[in-house]
């Protein structure tokens, strides 16, 4: 039985009817996405990929942005990976001037009863960092969150 397998179990008993996956192109994605398509199937819920891009306050926030078409692919990829799973999901590209706040707007005016939120390994000084979108998230959603957090570099040797 598969970790992700073992976490679909303990959420099956929760009321899942919209899942929202933030997606940034990171080498999570992946695992967000399969974890969000399984808790799905197992809810008959449907589950959109969202990819925010950091506006500049100095800017307006429907400015052309320059990474525009890496989102549109890292979205496009979303989609291919969740068929891949077979699942078909929505998928959205935001500008915002914060990706944590971005996130949880749309999951409360989505409707959203879970968000699944993947997160690489990182360090930072030495310590592991969640950084402030995740601890945004957390902190703020009125949903129910699933952070699912990449092994670190040393474990996957």
């Amino acid at each position: 039985m598969t970790n992700l397998t073992k976490v679909s179990n303990m959420l099956r008993r929760m009321e899942i009817g919209k899942v929202l996956v933030p997606v940034n192109g990171n080498g999570v994605d992946r695992e967000a996405i399969r974890l969000a398509c399984e808790l799905a199937e197992k809810n008959g819920a449907s589950v959109r990929a969202i990819y925010v891009i950091e506006v500049e306050r100095s800017l307006p926030l429907d400015a052309p942005h320059r990474k525009t078409a890496d989102a549109e692919a890292i979205l496009a990829h979303a989609e291919e990976m969740a068929g891949d799973e077979g699942h078909d999901i929505d998928t959205g590209l935001l500008q915002a001037r914060d990706a944590g706040s971005a996130i949880v707007q749309e999951a409360k005016e989505g409707g959203v009863d879970l968000i699944v939120l993947g997160v690489g390994y990182k360090r930072r000084l030495g310590v592991f960092d969640m950084g402030n979108t995740t601890s945004h998230v957390l902190r703020e959603a009125l949903c129910h969150v699933v952070l699912y957090r990449a092994a670190s570099p040393e474990d996957s040797e």
